[in-house]
């Protein structure tokens, strides 16, 4: 593709590392970097080992959300939100993604030269997860800014938003508490793990999570297919014709460009891997975005194809932590796809705008995507 710069996709130093240095140790902060596909997902599925418990740490209610959790603590998170989340749930919200998207659309064709990510990529899974949530998409640019700041590189600022969340979903918990509504934090709000309601930093993790997860991987998604398709005129034809395909392209997306390119494991005892030997007390570091281009289980990685199959990728993870969101995440981006092919067929990037990754190392993410609708 024409956006293959290091700086943006680093392909050519993942196949450095898969083949120099798979399991590569880093003296600061005990880290082991894990880069071929078998040692990713082992750490992903083996979590007697590779443990994802956080601590419950007031300044930080992330680590207390089911992101952060261990079996069975994680089994009984799960559950409480998974009902939200079941096929059925999520098909039913095909009609209101639809209309979010062509009102988006709508807007968009005015100006018809927009930024992809700003006026399509993020307002609708931030909206969609909003409403789920029961908290006002008013707020949808501060969503944005604190989601910006979780998966960034800047400690301070991740700390300080979730501080300020903290504040925020407080005030809504409480307002729940005193009139529930039908909505996901009323839910959690009433719900019971063995008898005994979430503390309040499980509920703040929770919310947390939910709005960040619920936006962040699908508005990378949505953009990253969008770069996709307009870098590759073959694929652009053939979705065209035949809008089928639009699945498996995303499908190909979450390999190719995966939204979360990396992720953070603690190594509970000593293990082996590619003939070094982990110790209890160290961590490893998931690199997804590499795994999903190993040789030795994708037919050429470096090639984008649509349509790929077996795509065993782990861009939704594996295991007991594989995505809750993973098909609502699907669900909003074909619909998207599926309307900007119909109404803008020719859209195209404007190449005058050079391409910018966020300062971010857990995602694939761009600063901005602009594009004009044709």
């Amino acid at each position: 593709m024409d956006w293959n710069q290091p700086e943006i996709l680093p392909l050519s130093k993942f196949k450095e590392m898969r083949h120099t240095s798979p399991v590569h140790f880093l003296d600061q902060g005990e880290v082991w970097d894990l880069y071929r596909y078998e040692d990713v997902k082992e750490a992903f599925t083996n979590y007697a080992i590779f443990s994802s418990q956080g601590s419950e740490n007031p300044k930080e209610p992330i680590d207390s959300s089911i992101l952060r959790q261990d079996p069975p603590k994680h089994r009984q998170l799960r559950m409480l939100v998974s009902q939200a989340f079941t096929p059925r749930v999520i098909e039913g919200l095909a009609p209101k993604i639809t209309s979010i998207t062509h009102a988006l659309l709508d807007e968009a064709e005015q100006a018809r030269s927009i930024d992809a990510l700003t006026s399509l990529a993020s307002p609708l899974p931030i909206t969609v997860i909003a409403e789920m949530l029961g908290v006002s998409i008013e707020d949808r640019e501060q969503f944005r800014s604190w989601s910006d700041a979780l998966v960034g590189t800047d400690h301070e600022a991740y700390l300080k938003a979730q501080q300020e969340m903290t504040d925020y979903f407080n005030t809504i918990i409480e307002e729940r508490r005193r009139e529930p509504q039908d909505d996901l934090i009323t839910n959690l709000v009433q719900a019971r793990v063995e008898g005994e309601s979430l503390s309040e930093i499980e509920l703040i993790g929770f919310c947390i999570l939910l709005l960040v997860a619920g936006n962040e991987t699908t508005t990378n998604l949505i953009n990253s297919s969008l770069l996709c398709i307009d870098s590759l005129p073959d694929v652009r034809e053939a979705l065209l014709a035949d809008r089928s395909l639009i699945p498996g392209t995303l499908e190909e997306v979450f390999r190719y460009c995966s939204p979360v390119q990396q992720m953070f494991r603690e190594v509970k005892q000593d293990v082996e891997l590619s003939g070094q030997v982990l110790r209890a007390g160290q961590f490893v570091r998931m690199w997804i975005g590499s795994a999903n281009h190993d040789e030795t289980i994708f037919d050429q990685p470096d090639q984008f194809h649509m349509h790929r199959s077996p795509n065993p990728h782990l861009g939704l993870g594996s295991g007991i932590h594989y995505c809750l969101g993973a098909q609502l995440a699907r669900l909003e981006s074909r619909i998207m796809l599926e309307a900007i092919l119909e109404r803008f067929p020719h859209f195209h990037r404007d190449r005058e705008i050079p391409l910018e990754r966020t300062d971010s190392q857990m995602m694939f993410a761009l600063k901005r995507l602009p594009i004009h609708l044709y």
